[in-house]
């Protein structure tokens, strides 16, 4: 069986010089040698040897002719030699294939990525030795760089489940072919359900439209935020497949915003305190000039009243940057233990107008800044009880506000509900200076979201959706410090 193998290969190397194109490579075949196509090697080398011994033959059947040997005799003779050397031509082709095999068969374990076989007893300046010595070595060699190319290929599946940036792979038929435990996260995927399936399918097409750099939002609660992606193209065994990295920007971007709205508020503090300061100081000028003036009662009511107006409405004004000063200049959290239970408790009887309602649950202690988180909450309350009380409301039902928390994965959801009007603008909630509250500064939530984020966490506020009006103002925390 061997043979055959061997033989079947002689002769699929035996063939013209030629050339063939295989994934953009030009292979070069070289003839093994000058003898005919249809024989195999082993048996040319076999018709070869016969041959040779055909002069032996013919040499003793001369010589017992010329010496009177009988018919009988001479045929006996000749099959023993001719059966002599046969069994010489055997064992001498079973010293020159049994060497030849041995390599094919290193060889084909090579193929089949076995390097746990050697051939022995190569020597140099040995035409068969030389042979086993480069087998033994290309073999020594592809056995390194497959440990390399497996120790490489560890490395790279290591770093692929400690990166933080999900990393996808996409064949041209738009199919999953690549996806690291980050991604897994990002897009609530399983690995071995989701490699192999269409993007459409894992509701991943968009990914495949998007360009380089381009900047798209993903997930929620804690995993919510904006992603940038580098988009490139790599080969794998020819084909061309589409590589996406995906970096979160969430914290730069909101970074970027925050020291876009200080040095706004800066510009504009500053210019507003060039005019209240002097529109203070005449106000102030004026009012000492009331009394010398020769006006009525009436006149001098009506400078009065102006001037008080001038003043409010200056002091007003310059507590309305103070509050946006202090905004931009909040202070790091310094976390510790906190009973969660009894800060919301503490925060629920803060507020006065109405009686704020306490949904109980299993307590949680968090590693958090109590005093930040304490005014965030606040903050939330304080906007959840104008909404309840104020006139947009629906009217035959009285005030309502409402706390609790639960436990959701990772993280903890602190929810204020009220049954006021609900949102109309959801789309500037977090942006400074916006606010539809007559009296309002609209500081109260963008100051709650920066203390979330400063927890790791986010607030997000949606209208209700179990059938009743209001709104639903969600603090979320992560529960590992």
């Amino acid at each position: 069986m061997e043979r055959s193998i061997a033989a079947s290969k002689s002769m699929a190397f035996d063939e013209p010089e030629s050339t063939a194109q295989d994934d953009g490579l030009r292979l070069t075949r070289l003839p093994l040698g000058r003898s005919g196509r249809r024989l195999s090697f082993e048996r040319r080398v076999r018709l070869w040897l016969y041959l040779l011994g055909l002069p032996t033959a013919v040499l003793c059947w001369l010589l017992m002719r010329e010496h009177g040997v009988e018919w009988l005799e001479q045929g006996f003779v000749l099959l023993a030699v001719v059966l002599g050397w046969m069994f010489a031509v055997s064992v001498l082709m079973e010293q020159i294939v049994r060497p030849l095999q041995t390599l094919a068969n290193v060889v084909a374990a090579l193929r089949e990525d076995d390097y746990s076989f050697r051939a022995r007893g190569g020597q140099r300046n040995d035409a068969v030795g030389d042979l086993a010595l480069e087998v033994n070595r290309l073999a020594g060699m592809l056995q390194g760089q497959r440990a390399g190319a497996l120790e490489a290929m560890a490395l790279v599946e290591r770093v692929m489940r400690s990166m933080q940036s999900p990393v996808l792979a996409f064949d041209p038929e738009g199919r999953l072919r690549l996806l690291n435990v980050a991604g897994e996260r990002a897009f609530g995927l399983r690995g071995e359900t989701a490699i192999g399936e269409a993007a459409a399918q894992l509701k991943l097409g968009e990914l495949l439209d998007i360009g380089d750099d381009d900047v798209i939002s993903l997930g929620s609660g804690l995993q919510q935020g904006r992603w940038m992606v580098k988009r490139t193209g790599f080969r794998l065994r020819g084909v061309p497949h589409t590589l996406l990295v995906l970096s979160d920007v969430s914290a730069a971007l909101r970074e970027e915003e925050r020291l876009a709205w200080e040095r706004l508020i800066r510009v504009l503090g500053h210019e507003i305190n060039n005019s209240l300061t002097p529109i203070k100081s005449i106000a102030g000028s004026l009012r000492g000039r009331l009394a010398a003036l020769n006006g009525g009662a009436g006149e001098r009511v009506d400078f009065e009243r102006g001037l008080e107006v001038i003043e409010n409405r200056s002091d007003s004004l310059n507590r309305f940057l103070q509050a946006y000063r202090q905004l931009m200049r909040l202070p790091a959290p310094k976390l510790r233990e906190v009973s969660l239970a009894g800060l919301v408790t503490r925060v629920g009887e803060l507020e006065r107008r109405l009686d704020v309602g306490v949904a109980g649950g299993v307590d949680v202690v968090l590693q958090i800044d109590a005093d930040h988180i304490e005014q965030a909450l606040i903050n939330l309350v304080r906007n959840a009880a104008d909404a309840a009380l104020s006139p947009d409301a629906v009217e035959g039902i009285g005030a309502q506000v409402e706390i609790s928390w639960q436990v959701v994965g990772a993280e903890v959801v602190i929810a204020v509900v009220d049954n006021g009007p609900g949102l109309t603008n959801a789309g500037n909630l977090f942006v400074p200076f916006y606010t539809t509250k007559p009296g309002g500064t609209g500081i109260g939530l963008v100051l709650a979201q920066q203390i979330a984020q400063a927890h790791r966490g986010s607030v997000q506020l949606t209208n209700r959706v179990d059938g009743h009006a209001g709104c639903v103002a969600e603090l979320r925390l992560p529960l590992a410090g």
